[in-house]
């Protein structure tokens, strides 16, 4: 297949995914909400949910506006309307998933009450609209605009600038706003007052449940659209410029890919289901089935692709095996370390019985040793796809496009990987719903299950989003390196070595802005909740109503103001080193960042990942239960590990990318630099 009828198929399976994205919110808007005093509180949570994001997406749309200005005053018009192109559309595909997610949470609680099946069911169902829609929305743009501008994919690099933005500040305002309200409302109601987790007399219940919303699913859905819109145009980049006569079919072989990563995505959403009393390991067996036959499904269809492409050796097929075999390694060794099935995250549960500092700091240890085996996996699967790109075409730009094609086929199965992700805010607001509205106990046991699940799934959606960030990273500033024409890298040039530090501190700043932020928010819930607790009679006895609506009103102003400045770091650290030390320190950067970026986030993920399901594990009964010391200490990690794997962590994956990105768009400007 050439170029341009790749693409069209691609367009095509876009549709289809649309249509599968319609059809589920039908589905899931046809399922029962429930009594009144649970479809209250599911309509309060809406309210603060829809107000967060368009608060958020105005101070969005100034951004946009001004960068889309800056881009057509210094390159050009086609780039730029891609690049609002490519904000639009991260920006609609977070705020559908968020729509449906506030819609399905109280549908999964009165669906819970029912049977733990059901309650997977329309939790389930409601993550694979965000991961359909993020699938369907990137497919789409990327081709209209590949095919309005005539093929020429270095204008559609702006659409992945503009995705990268809108994912950086969502995830960082949306991971800000959840976990200073979860934080707040833990240290002060379960460790202070000693009352349950979502108990309806806590005054930040609600901005906790509207976190869990506009942070772990509109956040995370604009995080992921990014990194898959990344990997297909890196590797379309990288494909154009191979100069073998076949340049159109490697262009549209990414293309290709992404498309029947939609078909293998829907087929595996049909595999979800489980029995009543399914265990933590038959729920996890579940999701990890469905999302291994999914990739099967990939590998089948790809290498009828790969065989139809011209000029394509069957070598690039085994690339891609090599991205999925990546990507599913990644989430076993993810939810290794962070399922508490596992001994890291028991050892963790182990350690609170001496206190919260043993069990931070084997919580600290478990995410550091975690970084070893990704490490391991990305740098072979780096290895083998430059080693196989080399042998197919026999240049070094035909490696480097193996390793970005090992980035799509990882990403290739993201409508069903994302769902498995997705659904976990769900089962968790289902949760909050349940214990709010007073549902029989065994409502509350499988909600809970599913949010335990949920964490797990989260982390190794995590993990499987930073494992591709590098690979699409990687490929990104390859394509960089062609487009600044710089011949070679040498570490001893003068200012390579300061770029590499500049880039591999890069990441170190951005966490701290981040971790700062969430703490500077958090304290300020805190005294509200505190405040309330002591100035409003009745709170505890339940004759007196907590005022929710200021906690959710703290947490926003908060969220958007600290959002700023980390976000603005990313797109401005990278034009300052490439105006003033020139490219090739900022290529120098880009490998700092990418470095240092990778196993940073790993271990921010897995560690929080792994206190929060140490928390859970005692919840369970082990340990002393809840309400015992080492319970007490568990939630300490918790409430640390909140920013850890909510905010920071995976919002170092978007940064490494979008400097990858924003070198890539204004390559052609750099010079040599002031000194």
């Amino acid at each position: 297949m050439q170029g341009n009828v790749s693409v069209v198929f691609a367009l095509l399976m876009g549709l289809v995914g649309l249509g599968f994205v319609v059809w589920q919110v039908r589905n899931v808007m046809a399922e029962d909400m429930g009594n009144q005093t649970m479809r209250n509180i599911a309509s309060a949570i809406q309210e603060g949910a829809s107000a967060f994001l368009n608060h958020e997406y105005l101070y969005l749309a100034v951004f946009v506006v001004v960068v889309g200005g800056v881009i057509t005053l210094f390159l050009n018009v086609p780039t730029a309307i891609c690049f609002v192109v490519g904000a639009l559309a991260s920006g609609a595909a977070g705020y559908l998933g968020m729509r449906i997610a506030v819609q399905a949470n109280v549908r999964t609680a009165a669906a819970a009450e029912r049977s733990l099946n059901d309650g997977l069911h329309v939790a389930f169902s409601s993550g694979s609209v965000m991961g359909m829609a993020v699938v369907s929305f990137s497919i789409l743009g990327l081709t209209i605009l590949y095919l309005l501008f005539d093929g020429n994919v270095s204008y559609v690099t702006g659409f992945g600038f503009g995705a990268s933005s809108i994912a950086l500040f969502a995830r960082v305002g949306g991971g800000i706003f959840t976990k200073a309200a979860d934080v707040g409302a833990d240290l002060v109601g379960k460790v202070e007052q000693g009352i349950p987790e979502d108990d309806p007399r806590n005054p930040a219940v609600i901005a906790d449940n509207v976190g869990d919303n506009v942070g772990d699913v509109a956040g995370m859905g604009a995080d992921l659209f990014e990194s898959y819109s990344g990997s297909i145009i890196a590797a379309a980049t990288l494909g154009a410029v191979m100069a073998n006569g076949s340049e159109l079919a490697f262009v549209g072989l990414p293309f290709l890919i992404a498309a029947v990563g939609v078909i293998a995505s829907i087929l595996g959403t049909f595999l979800i289901k489980t029995e009543e009393d399914a265990t933590q390991e038959e729920l996890l067996s579940t999701l990890r089935n469905a999302t291994w036959a999914s990739s099967g499904i990939v590998l089948f269809l790809a290498i009828i692709m790969v065989l139809l492409a011209p000029g394509v050796s069957y070598l690039y097929w085994v690339i891609i095996l090599i991205g999925l075999i990546a990507g599913n390694a990644i989430a076993f060794f993810t939810e290794y370390y962070t399922a508490f099935t596992y001994n890291p995250t028991k050892s963790i549960a182990k350690a609170a019985e001496t206190g919260p500092a043993t069990l931070l700091i084997q919580g600290l240890s478990v995410g550091m040793m975690s970084t070893l085996a990704p490490v391991l996996i990305i740098a072979f699967s780096i290895l083998l796809s430059l080693k196989l790109g080399y042998r197919a075409d026999g240049s070094l730009t035909a490696g480097l496009y193996g390793v970005a094609l090992a980035g799509v086929g990882m990403l290739s199965t993201l409508g069903i990987t994302l769902a498995t992700d997705a659904y976990g805010p769900v089962a968790d607001n289902a949760g909050g719903i349940a214990e709010m509205s007073e549902l029989p106990g065994y409502v509350r046991e499988r909600t809970d299950s599913l949010d335990s699940l949920g964490n797990t799934t989260a982390a190794t959606g995590k993990g499987f989003a930073i494992g591709s960030a590098v690979l699409t990273a990687l490929a990104l500033m390859a394509a960089y390196v062609g487009a600044a024409e710089i011949e070679s890298l040498n570490l001893l040039d003068g200012t390579m070595l300061p770029g590499i530090l500049i880039g591999a501190v890069l990441p170190y700043v951005f966490a701290a802005l981040t971790m700062t932020a969430v703490s500077k928010a958090a304290y300020a819930i805190v005294l509200e909740v505190r405040r309330q607790f002591a100035e409003i009679p009745g709170i505890m006895d339940g004759t007196g109503k907590p005022d929710y609506a200021t906690c959710v009103a703290i947490s926003t102003d908060n969220a958007l103001r600290q959002m700023i400045l980390p976000g603005a770091l990313a797109v401005i650290a990278p034009l300052a080193v490439g105006y003033i030390l020139g490219a090739e320190a900022l290529a120098g950067m880009l490998v700092g960042s990418i470095a240092s970026g990778f196993l940073l986030a790993v271990m921010m993920a897995n560690s929080g990942g792994a206190w929060d399901n140490a928390k859970k594990w005692i919840e369970t009964g082990e340990m002393g239960g809840k309400n015992s010391p080492a319970h007490k200490a568990a939630v300490i990690g918790d409430t640390v590990g909140d920013p850890f794997k909510d905010t920071s962590g995976p919002a170092l994956n978007i940064l490494i990318k979008l400097m990858s990105i924003v070198s890539l768009v204004f390559a052609s400007t750099f010079g040599a630099g002031l000194f």
